[in-house]
């Protein structure tokens, strides 16, 4: 198959996605890693995807707004829990971020013991459904974005750390139902890791790149190989993280 026979229909809209996703995974995945809590995200996305189960488990529609509010306000306990836990515990925050993902996670799994489409569910909210996203749907997850990105790059310095875990809460709440729990985490921690071995008035730049590249790549393997989208797309970026290191390791080094 040539390039000129990709579905680009259904490309674009998905690369679109994903470029919004990395609007604000890049800048926020660069300070969980000098935060040194870089599982926060995989906890707040489980933490969040439980609030989808329950209200699943409840029968409201999928794309309700009953939905996005139980999503958005688990993710929003989860992070007060753990603004708390990290003004108590400082010196322990990363191993209760591992509980509250362990914690979600077998919630999850418990609330989904009896439900016939409970494996269909858990797959979607683990390597979501990028590749089926439509234009319109993204609008108001556009603005969004929009809004946080605003509020980072403005008032970054007055947030706190409530400030910061709210603001991460809302935002990786809508990324894991657009694009799953993995390619969230992927997308906050590769960029961010590549773009460490550049100064720091590039790493903004470099991490917007890797996962440019990585996206594109992904999408266009999981389109000619016919692979799983999600994981294609985590995959390249790793694969993109690699090259980077080779290249510009020895010269760091």
């Amino acid at each position: 198959m040539t390039f000129g026979e990709l579905e680009f229909s259904i490309l674009w809209p998905a690369f679109l996605a994903g470029l919004l996703v990395l609007s604000t995974h890049v800048p926020l995945g660069q300070q969980v890693l000098s935060r040194g809590i870089v599982f926060i995200d995989l906890a707040i996305a489980q933490v969040a995807g439980l609030g989808v189960t329950a209200a699943d488990a409840f029968g409201f529609e999928p794309q309700g707004w009953r939905v996005q509010a139980a999503a958005v306000g688990a993710a929003l306990i989860g992070s007060l829990l753990l603004t708390w836990s990290e003004r108590v515990w400082p010196q322990v925050q990363e191993a209760l971020i591992g509980v509250l993902f362990a914690f979600a996670a077998c919630v999850e799994l418990l609330v989904l013991a009896h439900n016939p489409r409970g494996g269909e569910h858990l797959k979607d909210l683990l390597v979501g459904q990028i590749l089926w996203v439509s234009p319109s749907s993204l609008i108001p997850i556009a603005l969004l974005y929009a809004m946080a990105l605003t509020i980072w790059f403005g008032f970054r310095g007055r947030l706190g750390h409530m400030g910061f875990y709210v603001l991460f809460a809302l935002v990786v709440t809508q990324s894991v139902q657009l694009v799953g729990i993995y390619l969230v985490f992927a997308s906050l921690i590769v960029p961010a890791l590549a773009a460490r071995l550049f100064p720091e008035s590039w790493r903004l730049g470099v991490g917007y790149g890797v996962g440019i590249a990585a996206y594109a790549l992904g999408l266009m393997a999981s389109s000619v190989f016919d692979l799983p989208t999600g994981a294609a797309i985590v995959v390249a970026l790793v694969a993109v993280f690699a090259v980077v290191t080779l290249v510009r390791g020895p010269q760091r080094r």
